[in-house]
């Protein structure tokens, strides 16, 4: 029996959560909010971490995890036990999450071609939709972008080989959308400050 599967979406049912030292990046100016320090307890809330997420590695159905290199490529990896392989899933909306790496703290993002890269920013195209498909993997599709003409969805997605592809040629129903998220811990985040899109979008190379 395959164990029960955890996303975002399921986060609220695993309990008190644990601290990760990626688990809350800053997300702008934070003012004196500490009442002994003269701040008022609203403005302490507001700096304290808010959105539950979890610690993850993300394994393709194709036999790779995703990883995100120092170089700021992403690809798969067959070894599972490099730390560019974890990576923090934050909830940024209603099913929709963005994936950072928790070792480089880079975003994962699919730009206007459909092609992946590594945003040091997080953007609106670091927004991915995440949904359970029918055979218990999950699914992470551009929250900005999909086919124009019939609306399909642009996913993240993994070749044979473990390369990158185009989320336009990623079909939902193929083995290179699947993921299936292994959880390291659960987190508390900050809420990441949304940068402008810029306007040429850096991308690792696509699958031929």
């Amino acid at each position: 029996m395959r164990p029960p599967l955890v996303t975002c979406a399921s986060r609220t049912e695993l309990g008190t959560p644990s601290h990760h030292p990626r688990a809350t990046p800053k997300s702008g100016p934070v003012g004196l909010g500490d009442p002994m320090l003269g701040g008022t307890q609203t403005q302490f809330a507001a700096r304290e971490p808010q959105l539950k997420g979890i610690v993850t590695k993300l394994f393709c159905r194709q036999g790779f995890y995703l990883q995100a290199n120092p170089d700021g490529s992403i690809q798969g990896t067959p070894e599972d036990t490099s730390s560019f392989t974890h990576f923090n899933l934050i909830p940024v909306g209603l099913r929709v999450v963005t994936i950072q790496s928790a070792k480089l703290g880079h975003y994962v993002a699919m730009n206007a071609e459909g092609l992946l890269y590594s945003s040091p920013h997080f953007t609106a195209e670091c927004r991915f939709k995440e949904c359970v498909f029918e055979n218990y993997y999950v699914l992470y599709a551009s929250a900005l972008y999909r086919q124009r003409r019939s609306g399909r969805a642009w996913y993240l997605g993994l070749d044979k080989e473990g390369q990158v592809m185009k989320g336009n040629r990623v079909k939902k129903t193929k083995a290179a959308a699947h993921f299936l998220p292994k959880l390291l811990e659960v987190a508390m985040y900050r809420e990441p400050s949304l940068h402008s899109v810029p306007e040429t979008s850096p991308s690792s190379p696509p699958a031929p």
